[in-house]
């Protein structure tokens, strides 16, 4: 049982930090580097947001309420990144990451949702083999989660480091962060099988 609870969360950890598959990461990159150390409870509650979307997608596939087009998920993935990286670009300095409850917290939900089906297939052949469906999506989204905030620590230290030590500007460290996001994800879309 114990065995069990250890490879689910172990396999929700592997599969944030898959270097193969770094759009997670890229992803959590962009919606960090806005923040500071200060504002962890926000970031905290993003990544969660953005956990519960990738958590509920999983629970849709795992049941066969949803099925989608691989190839369009695999279209919006990136996609999902470039709007956070240009928002950045187009709010940095502006304080937009501090409103309320707005765009940020429903789209980090949408998000969510998107890069789960992602995931969906090989989700499915995990949890096919599983006793209880729902404990293994939970022991899942725990691994899910301790790998995004080890991401978002990293991200807010390096964004302290630069803004302390380096000298960089709030804004300036988020229009290099999110423009070589843009860089790196312009290939995955051009790339992607949906648009051949």
């Amino acid at each position: 049982m114990l065995e069990d609870f250890w490879f689910n969360v172990e396999y929700g950890i592997n599969h944030v930090l898959d270097i193969n598959a770094y759009d997670h990461v890229l992803f959590l990159i962009v919606l960090t580097v806005p923040y500071l150390f200060k504002d962890w409870k926000r970031v905290l509650l993003l990544v969660s947001l953005f956990t519960l979307g990738h958590t509920l997608s999983l629970v849709l596939a795992a049941y066969n309420v949803v099925s989608v087009n691989g190839q369009l998920v695999e279209f919006l993935i990136p996609i999902t990144i470039m709007v956070v990286a240009l928002f950045n670009v187009f709010t940095a300095g502006k304080g937009a990451q501090k409103e309320r409850v707005g765009v940020l917290f429903f789209s980090t939900l949408f998000f969510g949702l998107v890069h789960g089906l992602g995931f969906a297939r090989e989700f499915q052949i995990l949890v096919g083999r599983a006793d209880n469906k729902l404990v293994t999506l939970l022991e899942f989204a725990l691994g899910i989660e301790i790998a995004q905030v080890i991401i978002v620590f990293i991200v807010l230290f390096l964004g302290y480091i630069m803004q302390t030590v380096f000298r960089f500007s709030k804004r300036d460290w988020i229009m290099v962060i999110s423009a070589i996001v843009v860089g790196l994800v312009i290939p995955m879309i051009l790339g992607s099988d949906f648009l051949s």
